[in-house]
């Protein structure tokens, strides 16, 4: 493994200064807003703050924060984040997965409340140890040189945790695509996955429908993926044709992933930028546009298709424990009936519903969604000498 460091350089950014200057922005033929996709006056504002407030130095820092590493698995380059937590943090350790158009700063607004929960009125006891990977093809990590979904990434994970970091046994947490990869963790590395934990329900069952909630909810799918879900189809099956007309185009790459943060947060309480900082935004981005990651980020898709096998067959539980973290915004992927999830899980554990949050749960409700990571990590892991310690 490979001490890692974030390190842009003044060249760098003045490249993408003058090409994000020399982008144009297209007025909608009809009025405004996000409902023709990315809002054109919001992406001139961000824009703007990018080229003249954004503090890309800052940002740098931000990203250097905690200790990096590269690690070499099956020939690629895997990035991740190390954080050895208090007390019995190596007893705890915990792999954090992000999704697509996300990254690892998702989860930035947790890890301290995660490793040191002592410093936020926690116990220390109950801290992780973490590990917060870059998908392969995503940020600093290696790209692949062949379709690599899912279930390759979750093999790369137990790699990583078990031979490369030398954990015997470990936890693990996703949403979106991580959510996915952390299902196939439980699935298919039950000897060596303590626990996981889902804040998108994605293990599925290809079972019928069974009572009038799971065909509501079934309808409250369908219709989220006919508004939502378009983008998903071209990557999966369609993705060189968005690879050309992304290419050396950073505000384009940007309205394409902004798009997905409104759409997919729980906006309930007002617009997007009440909801997600400016700066951590612009930030997810550079992950993209800084690392040449856009294509490759996206070609993610066509890996999972040719993984095959979304939903598993009726009758086929994952036998890990598992833990659920239901919150009610999701508006890409509707939360399920529990029912639904029992068909699919051996051991449902620990369900917590949420009063408010959407798709990114911990970018949007740091505080919520560290809070039921701890309270989940003590059911399955419970801490030496008891939850009072």
């Amino acid at each position: 493994m490979t001490p890692f460091h974030v390190a842009w350089t003044q060249a760098q950014i003045d490249s993408l200064r003058k090409r994000l200057s020399d982008s144009p922005i297209a007025d909608p033929p009809y009025g405004g807003g996000w409902s023709l996709g990315c809002d054109s006056d919001f992406l001139r504002r961000f824009r703007d703050y990018w080229i003249d407030g954004y503090d890309w130095r800052a940002a740098m820092d931000l990203l250097n924060r905690y200790p990096q590493f590269i690690a070499e698995i099956d020939g690629l380059p895997i990035h991740f984040v190390h954080v050895k937590g208090e007390g019995d943090g190596g007893d705890r350790p915990l792999i954090l997965t992000h999704g697509w158009p996300g990254s690892q700063i998702e989860f930035w607004g947790v890890i301290d409340k995660l490793a040191f929960p002592s410093r936020h009125g926690g116990k220390a006891a109950e801290a992780f140890d973490l590990v917060i990977p870059s998908l392969p093809g995503y940020g600093f990590s290696g790209k692949p040189s062949q379709p690599t979904g899912p279930r390759a990434t979750a093999a790369l994970w137990n790699t990583l945790m078990t031979e490369r970091l030398g954990y015997s046994s470990y936890l693990a947490q996703g949403g979106d695509w991580g959510s996915i990869v952390t299902g196939k963790l439980g699935l298919h590395h039950a000897d060596t996955v303590r626990g996981i934990h889902l804040n998108m329900a994605s293990l599925m069952s290809q079972a019928p429908m069974q009572t009038d909630a799971e065909m509501e909810w079934a309808q409250r799918l369908s219709l989220a993926a006919q508004v939502l879900s378009g983008y998903s189809t071209v990557q999966m099956h369609r993705p060189m044709s968005l690879v050309h007309l992304s290419m050396n185009n950073p505000l384009g790459q940007a309205a394409w992933i902004l798009e997905r943060f409104h759409d997919w947060a729980d906006l309930s309480r007002g617009e997007i930028e009440s909801v997600f900082d400016l700066d951590h935004l612009i930030t997810n981005v550079m992950l993209y546009v800084m690392t040449d990651s856009f294509a490759s980020s996206i070609m993610y898709y066509n890996g999972f298709v040719s993984e095959g096998q979304f939903a598993l067959p009726a009758g086929l539980k994952c036998e890990t424990p598992l833990g659920i973290a239901a919150f009610p915004g999701d508006a890409l992927f509707p939360v399920p009936p529990r029912s639904r999830v029992e068909l699919v899980a051996a051991n449902l554990m620990h369900w917590s519903d949420m009063p408010r949050g959407g798709h990114f749960a911990a970018m949007e409700e740091p505080d919520l969604f560290a809070a039921d990571v701890l309270d989940w990590g003590a059911k399955v892991s419970p801490v030496r000498g008891g939850a009072d310690l």
